[in-house]
């Protein structure tokens, strides 16, 4: 137990790091580490619980710059997703989906970091609230999935050319509502054990640790290194989903 809690404990301290600094990545950092020591019935809600006290760290902070129009409309379809996601899961390709979104991320990644190592302007995208619609539902789908609920709503404030503050303002609120009721899903279906609460409890401490440490990191990073980091992070995410 104990050499499992310290494993779990330094996976959620680099996750909540990453999520502290960009805003997203906690279930895909952990469950790249924990998918590998810990069985997949524990490693479900320590990583939603992380999840929830990480980004719940900051979310005060960004309350006023929520653009709350748009984040019902993305929250009642991503709603909507999350059973086929689920269906997709039990009877689909699941796997082939996730790679799919994979390559995706890596793809997109890859292009921008390429064009700001090459000094180009960022492409001019404009989103709309059909756009919104779509991303969200897909978002809703990959949570049903995995909980892999971050990364396109990143990719798609990335795209956008959003400064960093209005970014997580849109990613971190989005994130803990579908944890939320990924953590009511979990509980109704008897996945909260006390293995699982106890590990939680056990790292939460270096959880919080990390969080806080990638929140100072956050509020240094200038505009530009925040986007770099969170293509890394978007690269990485989707390496995470092909192997």
């Amino acid at each position: 137990m104990w050499s499992e809690a310290a494993l779990v404990a330094g996976a959620v301290f680099v996750a909540g790091f990453c999520a502290g600094m960009a805003g997203f990545a906690f279930v895909l950092v952990a469950a790249s580490i924990l998918l590998h020591v810990v069985s997949p019935s524990v490693t479900a809600p320590v990583l939603v619980l992380g999840s929830l006290i990480s980004q719940g760290m900051s979310l005060p902070a960004l309350w006023r710059h929520i653009e709350w129009p748009r984040m019902r409309l993305f929250l009642a379809v991503a709603v909507a997703g999350l059973p086929l996601g689920i269906l997709v899961l039990v009877v689909g390709p699941a796997r082939m989906i996730v790679a799919g979104v994979g390559v995706l991320l890596v793809v997109y990644a890859g292009y921008m970091l390429a064009r700001i190592a090459l000094r180009m302007a960022p492409p001019d995208v404009r989103g709309s609230r059909t756009a919104d619609g779509v991303v969200g539902f897909l978002s809703g789908i990959l949570g049903g999935i995995g909980g892999f609920v971050g990364a396109l709503p990143a990719m798609w404030a990335d795209i956008q050319g959003w400064q960093k503050d209005r970014a997580r303002a849109f990613m971190q609120p989005f994130i803990v509502f579908m944890q939320a009721i990924t953590c009511v899903g979990l509980a109704l279906t008897g996945f909260f054990t006390l293995e699982a609460l106890v590990l939680a409890a056990l790292a939460t401490p270096a959880l919080v640790l990390g969080t806080w440490l990638g929140l100072r990191a956050y509020r240094v990073l200038p505009a530009q290194g925040f986007r770099v980091v969170l293509l890394v992070l978007l690269l990485v995410s989707g390496i995470s989903l092909l192997v």
